[in-house]
């Protein structure tokens, strides 16, 4: 699926833009099962965690709604439709290439919603940072835009060719408001930084040293995207089996 040259990019620049990996059915169906656990109406799923706005939490503002009051839905493993972005096939393909491997596992899954009126940046982080498991080109994130992703409504903004860099101290940001474990780095190559915009369906696969963050929402329209994490069979760490956790799941690519 990948060429050359796409292979070459996400090597030199530690990211790919896939445009349209997803169509639009598939993402109505991830679109309204994560609708019926913002709203309320689905019990999350073992494991699952559905974390508020820390704006809405510390009460400084009241959510329109309770879609409105959502800053993430983590680990969507153990949901049978959710859980389905990290089977797709075309996806699949992309990151074993990366990995030159087929024997692949996923490790964190997110559905990020960044409501309107909420400050929901996410400082400059590297996503290596939450993982134990090594060597970092044994990792792939992916990201998909579910709904449109502008640099207005906060799309990723990424430091091209920091993944060839060093795992980077990571501190809480010195905000008024942070939500849950958005932890950034400084960085004097800030100023480097490209904004991503992307459609619905379109896709970032990225490595997890690349230096990347999101600002605010500043429309009135709900900017939105589904992620997971993947690594190769062949990663290690020093804490022992990471496979057998309870959130990591075997995938074997086509």
């Amino acid at each position: 699926m990948l060429s050359e040259s796409n292979i070459a990019h996400y090597q030199e620049n530690g990211f790919i833009l896939l445009r349209q990996l997803f169509d639009q059915s598939t993402l109505n169906s991830f679109n309204n099962r994560f609708l019926d656990y913002a709203s309320g109406e689905r019990e999350p799923t073992k494991n699952m965690s559905i974390m508020k706005d820390v704006m809405v939490a510390k009460n400084e503002i009241v959510a329109e709604s309770p879609v409105h009051a959502i800053n993430k839905l983590f680990h969507f493993e153990n949901d049978p439709i959710l859980g389905n972005y990290t089977q797709h096939p075309e996806l699949l393909r992309a990151v074993s290439q990366l990995l030159a491997t087929k024997d692949l596992y996923s490790l964190v899954t997110n559905v990020f919603n960044k409501p309107p009126n909420v400050d929901g940046r996410h400082p400059l982080h590297q996503d290596l940072r939450y993982f134990q498991i090594r060597p970092a080109n044994g990792i792939v994130g992916a990201w998909t835009a579910m709904l449109p992703s502008s640099r207005e409504s906060g799309c990723l903004a990424i430091i091209p060719g920091s993944h060839k860099g060093i795992l980077l101290e990571h501190k809480e940001p010195d905000w008024e408001y942070v939500n849950f474990a958005f932890y950034g780095v400084n960085t004097d190559e800030a100023q480097n930084r490209v904004h991503v915009e992307m459609q619905p369906g379109d896709t970032l696969l990225f490595h997890p040293l690349i230096i990347h963050g999101s600002g605010h929402n500043r429309t009135q329209q709900f900017r939105r995207a589904i992620s997971a994490h993947f690594a190769s069979g062949n990663c290690t760490t020093e804490s022992g089996d990471w496979k057998s956790g309870t959130q990591i799941r075997h995938i074997q690519a086509d």
